[in-house]
């Protein structure tokens, strides 16, 4: 279908996020994200789409969403959803509008008792404690688990604790679940739980105590606390869940889990303490029903993350991150480790010069399926358990994730986008990959881009390939250059290879602008030598990179020279930052989420162990610090910049945007601030994000265009 040039419009398109594959390969379970029934959030619902290229379906379609598909066995599918179960209606419209009728299996149903409690006679009721949130019926309802069965009919509560649902898994072979669940400290039941919750309420207590040895406070956007997760492992009908990890405290914090095929150990990261203010993960296992627990991955230096266990329940894959240090970027690999726990993890990748982003087990446990960043692309590779060889699977110009095997292992499915297409799913034949992926029919529409996309090249003062991608409007040409948007990716280590929803350069393009998405020093894809570049000097080598590749696709006869602006978020807002006080060369700068005063940013952001690692104690050894804080350049700049921030980012704090509108409002430079009160890092509500770029095109036309500012209308 045509672009979507109203904003609108565009955060109106439905957005397929993820992919689950039944039992019998015979259809995928896919979340798919939309505005909800309020215009001011977003929801998710799950569809079925058929794997042999049959329309989707939608198959639930409550107001507040369902999300976290996962399969059991016999071909019932668990979904997370706050939906209630019973009394007022609160379903979402169907795709015409209407309300859908009872009995369509898009509303609760009233089977499916779970039980009483964690342990029998504890007092947990779903029915009327489950949604009730923490404690008091204004609050707001928590997700709990259900079941659609694999006949189809009315979802079933299975699992509704005080404190919500944060994650499921199942069994591949048995009819059992594990569901990640926040519990207040020190509660031995559900009932105390609640118990608990509505005291706080009651008293209008929202305060979090934090004691030695908890590293983390917030995360990204949200706060850590006062609840502490749990896991719990139960099946559906079989009583209640039990609870296996009683004394975690925080270390199932932004932890991933998985069970074994059996159903009878759970596989999980479990954070603990790194030195005195530090944290890793280790990968721990705990038997089912006895709550034992034995670390099976474990290294000082490093990170383990994300555990899968084979189809045949005899080894545990995860991803292995090394410490970054001061003197060097630390290398990311795949390993395995038997389930036993007889010998140490094994490096699946050695040699292999690419960071694995995300895995799955072939269903012969024999091999597994991975996928990394590789030259401005994500393909999907292969690596033998037993030969240590990598093959790749996908050559196209495309990114691929959620990677779902087939279990008679003759094809792999996933999710496929590309810098100029939104994410599908795509069947891949393995016996053929060549052939390229095959398209499933999608609940999100195929759009036409206003433009093309272009790879461009050059090299860098030190002889290095500097490559990214220039997006260009479909007006631009020798006789009528396109103004140019040198547009910087965050993290800093990641790259620019896939469709982003947040990030896309296509509303720009429809405005007439073409937008360059390079890869600097610091981006994955290139190897370990080309992140090690960057390290620890962030303001030497990726902005001689940017400003190299700028100039050279500046020079090109269908790019108008003298109107060039820069845009960047969180690492990308950093270079914008830094960009301003090095350089007159930009008409206009924009500037996200960016770092201002590294010295205050690594304090006060959410971890600052991580870039301690990186940068050193500011006090002790403060060379990095001077050597690369954009605020000592303040009075360089003369560039008008527009800063833009969330107050709930907690990644890099919205001090950082308050003293450098501050510091270049006291030096009577021409900055505007644009401000979100409730949004995150990445503003992702729907009137948020089009606020955001009707901000961002008024401030571009006004600078590179000669047109009159023009604030937007909401604002």
């Amino acid at each position: 279908m045509a672009w979507h040039a109203d904003l609108a419009d565009y955060v109106a398109l439905r957005q397929v996020t993820s992919l689950a594959l039944a039992p019998d390969g015979q259809w995928l379970a896919a979340t798919v994200q939309a505005p909800g029934p309020e215009p001011a959030t977003f929801t998710t619902s799950i569809w079925r789409i058929d794997a042999a290229g049959g329309p989707p379906a939608r198959l639930t379609r409550s107001a507040e969403g369902e999300s976290g598909p996962a399969f059991l066995p016999d071909g019932s599918l668990l979904f997370t959803s706050a939906r209630p179960r019973s009394g007022e209606d609160r379903r979402g419209p169907r795709d015409d509008g209407q309300v859908p009728e009872p009995g369509n299996g898009g509303e609760p149903g009233d089977g499916g008792e779970p039980g009483d409690g964690w342990e029998p006679g504890n007092g947990w009721e779903p029915g009327d404690v489950g949604l009730a949130g923490d404690g008091g019926p204004a609050s707001k309802p928590k997700q709990a688990l259900w079941l659609l069965p694999a006949a189809g009919g009315e979802a079933e509560l299975v699992a509704a604790p005080p404190g919500g649902v944060a994650g499921v898994a199942t069994a591949r072979g048995a009819l059992s679940y594990l569901i990640c669940v926040p519990t207040l400290p020190g509660v031995t039941s559900a009932e105390e739980d609640r118990r608990r919750r509505k005291a706080r309420d009651d008293a209008g207590v929202t305060a979090i105590l934090h004691e030695p040895g908890e590293a983390l406070v917030r995360f990204w956007d949200h706060d850590l606390g006062p609840d502490c997760l749990r896991l719990l492992a139960g099946s559906p009908g079989g009583g209640p869940p039990r609870d296996l990890t009683p004394g975690a405290g925080r270390a199932l914090d932004e932890q991933a889990f998985a069970l074994t095929p059996d159903g009878t150990a759970a596989v999980t990261g479990w954070a603990v303490g790194d030195g005195p203010a530090g944290l890793r993960s280790e990968v721990a296992v705990i038997g089912i029903p006895t709550g034992e627990r034995r670390t099976l991955m474990s290294a000082a230096d490093a990170d383990f993350e994300r555990p899968l266990v084979s189809p045949d329940g005899r080894l545990v894959l995860a991803i292995r991150s090394e410490h970054d240090t001061y003197d060097r970027p630390g290398d990311v690999t795949l390993v395995v480790a038997g389930i036993g726990g007889d010998g140490a993890p094994r490096d699946l990748l050695p040699g292999f010069d690419r960071r694995p982003l995300s895995a799955a087990w072939a269903p012969d446990s024999r091999s597994v399926y991975f996928t990394a960043d590789d030259e401005g692309r994500r393909p999907v590779f292969r690596a033998g358990i037993g030969d240590g060889a990598v093959v790749k699977i996908t050559t196209d110009d495309a990114a691929y994730d959620c990677l779902c095997p087939a279990p008679d292992g003759a094809a792999l499915y996933a999710l496929r986008s590309a810098i100029g297409e939104p994410p599908a799913p795509v069947r891949i034949p393995l016996a053929e990959p060549a052939a390229g992926p095959v398209r499933l029919a999608s609940p999100g529409e195929r759009l036409e881009m206003p433009g093309r996309v272009e790879e461009v090249a050059t090299a860098a003062a030190d002889g290095t390939r500097i490559r990214g991608w220039l997006v260009l409007p479909g007006g631009a040409a020798e006789g009528t250059p396109a103004p140019l948007l040198l547009w910087v990716h965050g993290g800093p280590v990641m790259s620019w290879n896939a469709w982003s929803w947040r990030w896309n350069p296509w509303l720009l393009a429809a405005h007439g602008y073409a937008v360059l998405l390079p890869d600097p020093a610091l981006s994955t894809g290139y190897g370990q030598a080309f992140i090690a570049r960057g390290h620890g000097r962030w303001g030497e080598a990726p902005y001689a990179d940017l400003m190299a590749i700028t100039e050279a696709v500046a020079a090109r006869p269908d790019i108008d020279a003298e109107r060039v602006a820069m845009m960047g978020g969180s690492f990308g807002g950093y270079m914008a930052n830094w960009i301003a006080g090095h350089t007159s060369r930009f008409a206009a700068i924009v500037s996200h989420a960016g770092l201002w005063a590294l010295d205050q940013m690594f304090g006060t952001t959410d971890a600052p162990y991580h870039w301690s690692r990186v940068f050193g104690d500011p006090v002790r050894r403060p060379e990095r610090y001077l050597a690369n804080s954009p605020h000592l350049h303040a009075d360089a700049i003369d560039t008008p910049m527009l800063i833009i921030h969330g107050d709930k980012d907690y990644r890099v704090p919205v001090g950082e945007a308050l003293r450098m509108r501050w510091d270049l409002l006291s030096r009577g430079k021409n900055v505007k601030f644009l401000y979100f009160p409730d949004e995150n890092h990445w503003v992702l509500k729907p009137g948020g994000i089009a606020v955001w770029y009707e901000t961002v095109l008024a401030f571009l036309a006004e600078h590179l265009r000669g047109q009159e500012w023009r604030r937007p209308g909401l604002l």
